[in-house]
C-alpha cells in the first residue's frame, strides 16, 4: 500500500458506475483535476458516500489504479453543499463555478493551485451567504479566464495596448479596444460596466459594491459572452443562474 497517496480537492461531479460505484472529479490542491472510483458509495451503508457529493470540500486518501484511482478514506473539510442547496440563486452559481473549473482543466493530474484558491474561494463565499452572488461568481469568472490566459482587457486596447479608458468592448477582439481598433459591431457598455469588470478583476470590492444593478447586469453578460467565446460553447449551468437586482437598485 506505499502508493498512497493523499490530497486535499474540492468535488466537481459525479458519475454512476456499475450498481453500486461513483466515478468522482475532484480539483484537487496538488494534483490538479483528478477521477477516481468510490465503490460503494450508492449502498445507504457506505462510510462516505454523503462526503463525496459535488460542493464537497474534501481530505481523500486514493489508490492509484491501471485507468482510475481508487478513493480508500474521505474526510470532510467543507460541506459547502449544506448552505446552497436550499438557495436557488447561491446553488446555481456555485454550479457554474464547478463547470467552468471542470471545464478549464482538461488535463488530469497537472497542478492548477491558482484555480483550486479561486474554486474554494468562491464556494466559501457563496456559502458564507454575505455578497451578491451574481458578483461573486462574476469575479471568479473573471479571474479563472485570467488564469487561462483568457482575462478581457479592461484597461488597454486589446489590440494595440493603447492605454484606455476607452469606450467599446469588443468579444472576439479580447476586451475594450480603442476608436481605431474597434470592429463593427462593438457594443458600447456603460463607463460603470467597465469599471466593475476592471473591480471584479483585481478583486477591488470597495468599488464593486457602489455599483449598481444595470452596470452589474450588463457586466454579467459580457463576462458570460467573453468565457463563451473562448470555451466555444456554452457552459449548461450558466443560463439558469438566477440574476437579482439589489434592493437598492434605482
Amino acid at each position: 500500500m506505499a502508493n498512497l497517496y493523499r490530497d486535499t480537492g474540492v468535488v466537481l461531479r459525479v458519475q454512476k458506475l456499475g450498481e453500486a460505484d461513483r466515478i468522482i472529479t475532484l480539483l484537487t490542491q496538488k494534483h490538479g483535476k483528478v477521477r477516481a472510483v468510490a465503490k460503494g458509495v450508492r449502498r445507504t451503508s457506505s462510510r462516505f458516500g454523503a462526503r463525496l457529493e459535488p460542493f464537497g470540500h474534501v481530505d481523500v486518501q486514493f489508490y492509484p489504479g491501471r485507468s482510475l484511482d481508487v478513493v480508500t478514506q474521505v474526510q470532510t473539510l467543507d460541506a459547502f453543499h449544506v448552505d446552497l442547496v436550499d438557495d436557488y440563486q447561491r446553488y446555481t452559481a456555485a454550479c457554474a463555478v464547478l463547470e467552468t473549473a471542470d471545464r478549464l482543466t482538461a488535463e488530469e493530474g497537472e497542478p492548477v493551485l491558482r484555480l483550486y484558491l479561486l474554486v474554494t474561494g468562491a464556494l466559501r463565499a457563496l456559502a458564507a451567504k454575505e455578497r451578491d452572488p451574481s458578483l461573486i461568481l462574476d469575479a471568479f469568472l473573471m479571474r479563472a479566464m485570467a488564469f487561462a490566459g483568457w482575462a478581457p482587457a479592461v484597461n488597454e486596447c486589446a489590440r494595440c495596448g493603447d492605454p484606455g479608458p476607452h469606450r467599446a468592448f469588443n468579444v472576439h477582439a479580447g476586451g475594450l479596444v480603442c476608436h481605431n481598433c474597434r470592429p463593427p459591431g462593438s457594443a458600447q457598455p456603460n463607463q460603470d460596466t467597465l469599471r466593475l469588470l476592471g473591480a471584479l478583476l483585481h478583486g477591488d470590492w470597495d468599488v464593486v459594491d457602489g455599483i449598481p444593478g444595470g452596470p452589474r447586469r450588463e457586466a454579467s453578460g459580457l463576462v458570460a459572452a467573453h468565457l463563451q467565446w473562448h470555451l466555444e460553447r456554452q457552459l449548461r449551468s450558466l443560463p439558469l443562474v438566477e440574476r437579482k437586482a439589489p434592493l437598492a437598485d434605482g
